[in-house]
């Protein structure tokens, strides 16, 4: 089975598109991400058909001008980040969340307002679950 997410360089689509939260020509996309990225509009148009057939992405054809597709996101955002998570964890950590969460814990430019938030988190996950 392939990857069923964004790589890297396709994520930088989604989030135009989920930013955007409207249906975007390959065009608009393009205009969107000129500046930012140093990726031509025909690789961009390579990767927009890459998350077509992820199901990433839908597509409805332009009613004045059949030549013309208006994409728009398959998945969201949330989605998305929870099976990537999933997927690094299990590939970086052996599956295991408490490694993968304490090895983040520990970097260095982790601020003590970041750290207050994560307890606030987890005391509430413990709450609910």
């Amino acid at each position: 089975m392939g990857e069923s997410t964004p790589s890297e360089n396709e994520w930088l689509i989604m989030e135009v598109l989920w930013d955007a939260g409207r249906s975007m020509t390959a065009s608009e996309i393009v205009q969107a991400l000129e500046g930012s990225v140093s990726i031509s509009a025909k690789t961009i148009r390579v990767m927009i058909n890459r998350l077509l057939s992820k199901g990433m992405l839908s597509y409805r054809v332009d009613e004045h001008d059949a030549r013309v597709y208006h994409y728009e996101a398959a998945r969201g955002r949330e989605e998305c980040l929870a099976v990537k998570s999933d997927r690094f964890v299990k590939h970086f950590f052996g599956g295991n969340t408490s490694l993968a969460i304490a090895s983040f814990l520990r970097a260095p430019d982790i601020s003590k307002e970041q750290l207050e938030e994560l307890r606030r988190l987890v005391e509430q996950m413990a709450r609910e679950g």
